[in-house]
């Protein structure tokens, strides 16, 4: 792939969670090849998401959740406005996402990216330049 890529807050959950090691496992390869190259962008909802998810789903303590926020800081970070807010309501009316999805796709195209990487919605999809990928899926 190339370009700018954006990863949802759940590849960042499966990168902590040791339930699943395929997934785990295939999360972490994405975050490092992203920070590698450089290539990697998310938002601040994203970045909320993880340490609420991560603190209250996964058990981290706030402090190692923290520092894992710390370093996803590292990739470029989108910031939405309220103009933002209404495109991405213009986005779940016109392709029937929820207004969170909404949001994830908004800042996927406020950050230039052509991929978005994501398990919440359907690989293959694309909204305007930007292409849905589900980095779990596919053979072992």
């Amino acid at each position: 792939m190339s370009g700018r890529e954006f990863i949802d807050t759940n590849v960042l959950i499966y990168a902590d969670d040791a339930r699943d090691p395929r997934k785990q496992s295939r999360a972490r390869d994405l975050i490092r090849r992203l920070l590698r190259e450089r290539c990697g962008v998310l938002s601040l909802q994203v970045l909320q998401e993880y340490f609420a998810a991560a603190t209250r789903k996964l058990g981290l303590s706030s402090e190692d959740a923290r520092r894992r926020v710390e370093v996803y800081t590292r990739f470029d970070v989108v910031t939405l406005h309220p103009p933002d807010l209404l495109a991405a309501i213009d986005l779940h009316r016109l392709h029937n996402l929820s207004v969170w999805d909404a949001l994830v796709v908004r800042a996927a195209l406020n950050g230039s990216c052509a991929t978005l990487h994501t398990e919440d919605m359907q690989p293959g999809y694309a909204i305007e330049q930007v292409t849905i990928s589900n980095p779990f899926a596919g053979p072992e």
